[in-house]
This record gives C-alpha cells, structure tokens and sequence, in this order.
C-alpha cells in the first residue's frame, strides 16, 4: 500500500508536533526535570564524589552508565572536570582558581561560569597536575574524550525523535542545566551567598540546608570543611539527596563508602586533657569551632540583656556581634574597627575571642611536638576554667569528655 504525499505529510506534521511519545505539555515537564536530574545526580556522585575525591567507590555499572549519560547530556570529559575541581579545591579563592568568584568577580562566575571552565580545560599543566587516576580506558580514549561533544549532539537528535519539535526545548534545558546549576551558581553563589557551619580556609557557603534541586552540592561550605567526605549533610536538619542515592546503591552492592564527615563524640571527663584529647579537638577541629561558636553567640546575647537591663547602649556589640566568632583574616576591613570597640568595651568578649584564637593555634603551631600540643592544651582548659566566663568553664570541661569516633 502506497501512502499518497498528503498522507505522508500529515505524518510528519503529527511526528513534529508530538513526537514518538505524543507528550502532554505537564508530562514534557516531569520528563525535562526527571533527565536533568539524572544529569545532576551523574555529576554529584560520579564527576564530584567519585572521581574528584575518591569518597566512594562505585560498581562499574552505574559507573559507567553516569559516564554515558554524561556524555550524552554536557559533553562533559571526566579529567577535564576531575583536575578542574582539584585545582580549585587546592588554590581556592586563590588567583590560580579556576572559577572563584573572589578572583574573578560573582556576575563573571553566575553567567559565564561555563567558559571559565572551558578556559581551564585547555590548560595542559593543570590536566597533568590534578587529572590522575580518572578513566583511561579504550572507550574514553576513543569515543568519550575524542569525540565529547558528539554526545550532546546525539541526545539532540533523540529528543527530536522522543518530543517532536519541543525536543529542542527539552535539549536546550539539558544543556544549559550543568552550566547554570553547577558552573554557575556552586562555583559562583557557594562561595558568595549563605550560612556557614564551619570556619573553613576559605569563602565556601551552603545555600540551602537541603540539597536537592542540585543534588546536595548545594551544602558547599560543608563539603569543602570535608572534601573527601560521601556525605555532604553534617546537621540534622540538612538533607543531600545525593548522599541518599549513595546509600541506596549501597544497599544493592553497587556503592562502596569510603569516608564520611568525622563525628565528635563524648565520654567521661578526663581529669586533664591529655594526648587523647588533643588527637579528637584537632580530628574534630571544625567541629569544636563550630561548637564555640555557638557558645559565644550565646555569651553575646547574654551581654547585650546584661547592657540593656543597665541601661547600656549596646550598639558597639551589635555591629560587631558577626564577627566575633570569626578568623581575624576572614573579618572584612570595614568590619575590624568594630569588633575591636566591642573587644574594647567588653571584658568577656575579649576574653572569649583570646581564647578562641588560642585554642585555635594548636593546630596550627605544626612545628610543636604532640606533647608540647597536649601540655598546651591542658594549660588552655585550666584558663578556661578559671576565667569566670561559665561558658568558657562548661566548653573546656565537655572539651577533656572529648574522644575520637571510629565511622
């Protein structure tokens, strides 16, 4: 039977209008976000935790399937994206950073984010450097890396097929989605924007406490406190939906987890803090300043109730109140003179960042011996506990109940 030319062209009307699938507008958009997300999980768990950090090991099955769908939907190389991230994570918010928004400025990391990336991709020191142990078997040397960008073109090609002409929609999603979500906005607004719960060396925030749109990338500030870590949720109001996809492939022999966050763990309180103690504050270090952290948060509020109940104006305290618990080199120019008024006209704040900063160096002074660290430490509790602050008295004593947990 011969189909008349109507015929056939009233076929490929329909074809290009809906596509083999014949979606609904509501379905198009469930199947745009379900692959895109596909994409990000891809990225999270192979590109980042994978291959950059050796968090995890992965079976070669979903291993491979991640490479794929990478493949097909960035065109991403994975040693490209392995020695780029590695490169940030050992210069970052340096000049040699591939993509700090501190160097480069946030609207040239929020918009051009992606060309940052392929800038750095063409710097064959940074690939020898930083892109060892990825793949390098035949398949990536012969298709994946060869031809990289011939992926994306197919899945074009695909969406075309599966959606009808809404396919190029579909696929201008997809490919936009990685420079948006993770060139763009981690690179960028994670080292710009947020709440951190850590003091990490450098600028990394967590956007959102859960991490699902961006598949739990978006706790930066958490990951780049424990970069090798699986797990990016460290509070228990956190979720990284990454980390559950992990856990679920776990469970079916296709994951292997190599390390999470550390936790600070408690025992009995020792007499004095001796070489035990110093191994857990200094395993556990972000999280002990996080812990005084909050301590000091609660001691400024107690002095500011202290100075209004006087009748004292508090406002030196309250412009200086973010700073306090801070890194003397992460308190802003503009912000210093403040917090040293507020140093000045309160002998407990003082007091508490003294010690802070103290407590601090014991981890820094590398050139002390482990029982110069341990005396050091015990020398600071007994300060601690002899200053008068309660706070001060309470944290070194749940300081020598300090133990190193096994995960």
């Amino acid at each position: 039977m011969v189909l008349s030319q109507g015929a056939v062209l009233d076929a490929a009307v329909d074809w290009l209008s809906k596509g083999w699938l014949n979606l609904s507008w509501w379905q198009l958009v469930l199947v745009t976000l379900a692959m895109t997300h596909i994409t990000i999980v891809s990225v999270t768990v192979f590109l980042h935790r994978h291959q950059a950090h050796r968090a995890l090991d992965l079976h070669p099955l979903p291993s491979h399937f991640f490479r794929f769908w990478l493949w097909l939907t960035t065109g991403q190389v994975t040693r490209e994206w392995a020695a780029i991230h590695r490169k940030h994570h050992a210069r970052c918010e340096q000049a040699e950073d591939p993509h700090s928004p501190h160097v480069f400025g946030i609207r040239k990391v929020l918009f051009e984010g992606a060309e940052l990336y392929r800038t750095e991709s063409k710097n064959q020191e940074t690939l020898a450097r930083f892109g060892h142990g990825t793949p390098d078997d035949w398949i990536e040397r012969h298709l994946y890396t060869r031809f990289s960008w011939q992926g994306v073109g197919l899945m074009l090609i695909i969406d075309l097929a599966l959606f009808g002409v809404a396919g190029l929609t579909v696929w201008a999603v997809q490919m936009a989605w990685i420079p948006v979500t993770a060139a763009g906005i981690i690179n960028g607004a994670a080292h710009y924007w947020g709440y951190r719960n850590f003091e990490a060396p450098d600028a990394s925030t967590n956007i959102s406490p859960w991490g699902i749109l961006i598949g739990g990338e978006e706790l930066h500030n958490n990951h780049h406190t424990y970069p090798t870590s699986a797990k990016l949720s460290v509070k228990p109001y956190e979720f990284d939906i990454g980390w559950m996809y992990i856990r679920l492939m776990q469970s079916v022999g296709l994951a292997s987890i190599k390390k999470r966050p550390p936790k600070l763990a408690f025992g009995d309180i020792r007499p004095v803090a001796d070489e035990k103690t110093l191994e857990a504050v200094i395993a556990n270090r972000y999280e002990v300043m996080a812990g005084y952290a909050r301590r000091m948060r609660a001691v400024v509020r107690q002095e500011m109730d202290t100075l209004k109940a006087r009748q004292v104006d508090a406002e030196v305290v309250v412009a200086a109140r973010r700073w306090l618990h801070r890194d003397t080199d992460k308190v802003p120019v503009a912000a210093r003179s403040q917090l040293s008024k507020a140093r000045s006209a309160n002998a407990v704040l003082d007091k508490m960042v003294v010690m802070r900063e103290e407590l601090r160096q014991l981890w820094l002074n590398t050139s002390h011996s482990r029982e110069q660290l341990a005396a050091d430490l015990q020398a600071w509790c007994r300060r601690a506990e002899d200053s008068g602050i309660a706070a001060l008295r309470e944290f070194s004593m749940q300081l020598r109940a300090a133990r190193v947990q096994t995960i």
